[in-house]
């Protein structure tokens, strides 16, 4: 299993990526959204690790222009020795927004999405002058930097799916219901056949919260949390996450009116096994091994609750990690 893990909010986040390479994780990604810039702790997991995999998951398409990506993956594959990944993804309205004070819509978060993949490719790789005139982007004459770097995306809807068929290596499923995924995938596949690409050639690399303890009812609760975060923060969220259950508007209508407890609890069981894995520790590792089996799923990523904790994080990390798998 090519198993991988987010770094979580932490106090050392670089001393949890650490952990990880060492029980055996192939993988590490660091995210970002505010506190910490994800661009400057990957650069500190690559300095302190020797093998694991680096990726991240995700970097937004708006606050940085292809030709900062471009660098910036240039760079860690550079000093990882090649073990970078570049994770990328529209966010969320309110982050572009009201964190960012960008325009959402211009022209719109897919079309920013396939323009600013396809230029940072072209940078990253392209023969030649780079030239390039789109909707977002008119750039000219500036060489490529000779490095090629793998680009995923954190694509929901129908038309980021197409954005991934076309142009990326893999692709970051966030909130997509497991049973749902192979499904999502054959979308992607009939896409990527249409643009003559091989399906094979993009992994698939969902998100999976997860969450182990002695207590898995315990466990499970972080598991509402963040669930109840995500479908109430971000309506590609909630969509994704109704395509399968109803409950989803419930839990989006608590967590707007400020109840975040409720909306937590209008999480039912069936979300929690359909969309993370968790419980006791045996009990978490067999919906892990489940979830690895199914045929859409290449490179499954853990997410542990940022409500969890620091302690609850390295139990889970130890408890789900390869070895033990």
């Amino acid at each position: 299993m090519r198993l991988g893990v987010l770094v979580p909010a932490v106090d050392d986040p670089t001393a949890f990526a650490v952990s990880a390479e060492k029980l055996g994780y192939e993988s590490v990604w660091v995210p970002e959204l505010w506190q910490e810039s994800g661009v400057v702790r990957a650069a500190d997991i690559a300095a302190r690790t020797d093998s694991i995999e680096l990726g991240t998951a995700i970097l937004n398409v708006f606050s940085r222009t292809p030709a900062v990506l471009a660098m910036t993956a240039a760079t860690l594959d550079r000093v990882s020795g090649g073990r970078f990944t570049l994770g990328v993804g529209t966010s969320t309205r309110k982050s572009i927004e009201d964190l960012h004070g960008l325009s959402w819509n211009d022209p719109n978060p897919v079309r920013r999405a396939h323009e600013t993949i396809d230029l940072t490719r072209q940078f990253l790789e392209g023969e030649g002058r780079v030239e390039y005139d789109g909707e977002v982007f008119d750039v000219q004459d500036f060489p490529p930097l000779g490095r090629e770097v793998p680009i995923y995306h954190a694509a929901l809807g129908e038309a980021n799916r197409r954005v991934v068929a076309r142009l990326c290596d893999g692709w970051i499923p966030h909130n997509v219901p497991f049973p749902d995924l192979p499904a999502a995938f054959d979308y992607v596949a009939e896409h990527a056949r249409e643009a003559g690409r091989d399906p094979e050639d993009i992994t698939v690399a969902p998100y999976v919260p997860a969450c182990v303890s002695e207590d898995g009812d315990a466990a499970r609760r972080k598991l509402r949390e963040h669930v109840a975060y995500y479908v109430g923060s971000g309506e590609g969220y909630r969509r994704a996450v109704g395509e399968r259950f109803d409950e989803a508007d419930a839990v989006a209508g608590r967590w707007h009116d400020g109840e975040r407890s409720a909306a937590a609890d209008a999480v039912t069981d069936e979300m929690v096994a359909a969309l993370g894995v968790g419980g006791t520790p045996e009990e978490a590792r067999e919906q892990l091994r489940d979830l690895a089996a199914l045929d859409a799923v290449d490179r499954p990523l853990l997410v542990v609750p940022n409500t969890a904790g620091a302690d609850l994080a390295q139990r889970t990390l130890r408890e789900l990690s390869p070895d033990r798998l």
